[in-house]
């Protein structure tokens, strides 16, 4: 009915289990277990907007966080699709051991045509290297592109367009839809992303096929705005995704699902260590249920 009106559902979720008074026993089961039983629940609450016409063609940041990436710093470039009026490249560096910080300095200096920009980071933490290269950031549009290019450059067009088409406006990566070079993820990592995105998006209530997929893309405007509500949640997220789809929730954002194609590393060994970031997404993930889902 909603579409027919031409109205777009972002999210929904049943609510209300108990319907008459049972000496304040109906509010504990309506406020704790309605939400987690809300296939069952009697009444539907639903978040939607009217349906969003094309936009005008915005300019476009790209954020490529680098830690260790040194052989990777060129073909980013060279790979980087044209996006939008323009295309700015931001490369900020983290804490390397390589020689990642002198290859963007030579790349910068040998692409004086394109605008590159070079930062290091002042602070720790992927999250923290998204925040400080956003905030330096002219493009109407910013985008996050990790250095390692297991998702292709190439991607980044199919991100731009999802927003200037208005069907989302958060495009968030999903790897998990086409098939992936042999070794491009582990076979726990593989399990783990599943339930993960199985997870949030009951969590939050809307599909999110793979929450950590490093691309993500938003319109700078929106940014500001989940910049501003950070403090609802916190700062608790050290990889910078849920940072992003909590604050894009919280804020009945459309959140769109991109898939792409996953490629092997080339270059460097990843910066993910599966055990310790793994209770940490457990962590955010009690955090998601508690601040969004029992709200």
């Amino acid at each position: 009915m909603l579409s027919l009106a031409g109205w777009d559902v972002i999210k929904q979720q049943g609510r209300l289990l108990m319907t008459f008074p049972c000496l304040g026993l109906e509010k504990i089961v309506n406020r704790f277990i309605a939400p987690i039983l809300s296939p069952l629940a009697l009444t539907v609450f639903q978040v939607a907007r009217p349906m969003q016409r094309a936009r005008a063609e915005k300019t476009v940041s790209v954020v490529i966080p680098a830690r260790n990436e040194g052989g990777n710093i060129e073909d980013a470039v060279r790979r980087m699709p044209r996006l939008g009026k323009h295309t700015e490249i931001i490369f900020i560096e983290g804490n390397s051991t390589d020689h990642t910080w002198s290859e963007i300095e030579r790349v910068k200096a040998q692409y004086s045509n394109l605008e590159i920009k070079a930062m290091r980071q002042t602070g720790k933490g992927k999250g923290n290297a998204v925040r400080e290269a956003f905030d330096a950031a002219d493009g109407e549009v910013l985008m996050i592109l990790d250095a390692d290019l297991t998702v292709p450059p190439e991607e980044l067009g199919k991100f731009y367009d999802v927003l200037i088409s208005g069907r989302a406006d958060f495009a968030n990566g999903v790897r998990l839809v086409y098939p992936m070079e042999d070794k491009a993820m582990q076979f726990f990592n593989l399990c783990a992303n599943k339930f993960f995105g199985i997870a949030f998006s009951w969590a939050l209530g809307q599909p999110l096929k793979d929450t950590l997929c490093g691309t993500k893309v938003l319109f700078k405007d929106d940014y500001a705005r989940i910049a501003a509500n950070r403090s609802h949640f916190g700062d608790f997220d050290p990889f910078g995704d849920f940072d992003l789809l909590f604050g894009a929730n919280h804020l009945h954002l459309k959140i769109g699902d991109v898939p792409i194609r996953y490629r092997e590393r080339t270059y460097g060994e990843t910066n993910i260590q599966r055990w310790r970031h793994g209770m940490l997404l457990l962590r955010m993930l009690l955090l998601a249920i508690a601040r969004i889902k029992l709200i």
